[in-house]
């Protein structure tokens, strides 16, 4: 990319940006609720799919194709989702449409899918699940992919982004303090007669709340005049070959641009790294802790997911994004990382069988690893967005962008659940037994730790040349708007 030099009068014009981008509160909100959308419904689905083996009777290899085929759909979905929102023309503009539309889609076939009855036979639960799971795929691709290209459009101020980020991430963080607690709700014989009842039950009303919710940032955010956009391809059938061909196209340059492969790597890393122990945090509260003793766990675990949900949700987010104004988005990812790698060492001392009380002790310094990586990386990935409209011109690809990035993360997801199972038979974790070795223990604990703490070194490794900086990418707005104007 060639330099762009700044203009004498650019730091006016930054201090207009800053006006002229700031989000008004209700748009904040409205995107807010769409981020609690986005975090509810997948936290529910891997509640619910539990329940496939003990309350429907699906065998545990069906159960997993059943969580695993429809991420391998996305795959397909998610980035000619992105091509056809940048490319769309309506009166509505390229976002909106798709969001009020996949968030009605969403809900209807999220609570389809969850009204399995016991009785059916395996292979008709199988099949019923599949296709309905499928649908929701679909309606979920078409409200999550234009709903995150959204938010990179919302505002071009550099600062304002990682505020808007910051906003909807602490919305988003409601959804893991709620969905812990379906376990207790589920398992509690005085609100359902059965598992199937309390799952058929808790899905109508999150499918209902999801929709009601994900319609917001449909009706009520703004995104960028799409008027303005030039270059769009037309998308219909008579076009579909060439769409196909855009599609590629659009994918080859995403990862052309190196920030951006920093930004999935850093991501990739990170999330797969906590996801691929989240579950072991349990075992070890309910096997280190208590011996076995499920009676004696009580909610321990669920307190545990809800103050960690709720110490990023007030503490952690505010911090980061003070931190990223302050010294920028990159250093603050770097200084939240160690912060997190912190909190992961600390788990040693905190799980203590002679002191529950102690296993909250490490979550303020662990809760900055995923509070502070969607936060910033999504303020980034914004910034990517008009690095790639300078390199490569119109049209602006945050559609595209949004789905290659949580591709990313889904991808980082399905391996972790293969992964997670791997290790807990490398430690010698029996499934069947109803206590667990010292050495067993002993072994879990340590991986607890060493895989997360080192994936989010890595993540540090691959930040470090990241070089979009305030400076830079004030620079690259600036040009953007000399060659085709304030859009």
């Amino acid at each position: 990319m060639t330099q762009i030099e700044l203009s004498a009068n650019d730091n006016v014009l930054s201090g207009q940006d800053s006006v002229r981008g700031k989000v008004p509160l209700a748009q904040k909100t409205a995107y807010g609720t769409g981020t609690l959308v986005l975090n509810l419904l997948p936290a529910s689905l891997g509640i619910f799919a539990f329940f496939l083996i003990t309350a429907f009777g699906i065998d545990p290899v069906l159960a997993g194709l059943l969580s695993g085929l429809p991420r391998l759909f996305d795959a397909i979905t998610d980035p000619i989702m992105g091509f056809i929102t940048d490319n769309t023309k309506s009166r509505w503009g390229r976002r909106r449409p798709y969001i009020v539309i996949g968030a009605i889609l969403s809900g209807t076939f999220f609570a389809l899918m969850w009204q399995l009855n016991p009785e059916w036979s395996q292979d008709y639960t199988f099949w019923y699940f599949l296709l309905f799971s499928l649908a929701f795929t679909i309606g979920n691709t078409m409200y999550a992919t234009p709903f995150v290209g959204l938010g990179y459009e919302i505002t071009s101020d550099y600062n304002e982004r990682t505020r808007l980020m910051a906003y909807a991430q602490v919305m988003g963080q409601i959804a893991w303090m709620i969905v812990p607690w379906f376990w207790v709700l589920i398992a509690n014989p005085n609100l359902f007669e059965s598992q199937a009842e309390g799952v058929q039950t808790l899905s109508l009303y999150v499918a209902g709340g999801c929709m009601i919710l994900g319609l917001m940032p449909g009706l009520f955010c703004k995104g960028i005049d799409s008027d303005n956009i030039e270059n769009r391809a037309e998308i219909s059938f008579a076009t579909l070959w060439s769409n196909l061909v855009g599609v590629g196209r659009s994918i080859i340059q995403t990862f052309k641009n190196k920030s951006f492969v920093r930004l999935c790597a850093a991501t990739f890393l990170v999330f797969n790294g906590f996801q691929l122990v989240s579950s072991f945090s349990y075992f070890i509260i309910v096997f280190h802790m208590f011996d076995g003793d499920y009676g004696a766990t009580g909610t321990w675990p669920a307190w545990f997911a809800t103050l960690s949900a709720l110490t990023t949700a007030v503490l952690v987010i505010p911090v980061v994004a003070w931190m990223a104004n302050r010294w920028g988005k990159k250093n603050a990812f770097i200084i939240a990382t160690f912060l997190s790698v912190g909190g992961y060492l600390l788990k040693w001392y905190g799980f203590n069988p002679d002191n529950p009380w102690m296993i909250f002790m490490p979550i303020p310094l662990m809760s900055f690893g995923i509070g502070g990586l969607f936060t910033l990386m999504l303020s980034m990935t914004a910034d990517v967005c008009d690095l790639d409209e300078l390199n490569n011109g119109m049209p602006r690809k945050e559609g595209t962008f949004g789905a290659i990035y949580w591709l990313m993360v889904k991808l980082g997801m399905a391996l972790a659940m293969v992964l997670g199972g791997v290790v807990l038979k490398m430690v010698g974790f029996d499934a069947g037994a109803a206590s667990q070795t010292v050495e067993t223990m002993t072994n879990l604990r340590i991986v607890d730790i060493v895989i997360p703490a080192s994936t989010a070194l890595l993540a540090v490794v691959v930040m470090w040349r990241y070089d979009i900086s305030e400076e830079k990418a004030h620079q690259i707005k600036q040009e953007l708007v000399r060659r085709r104007g304030e859009i």
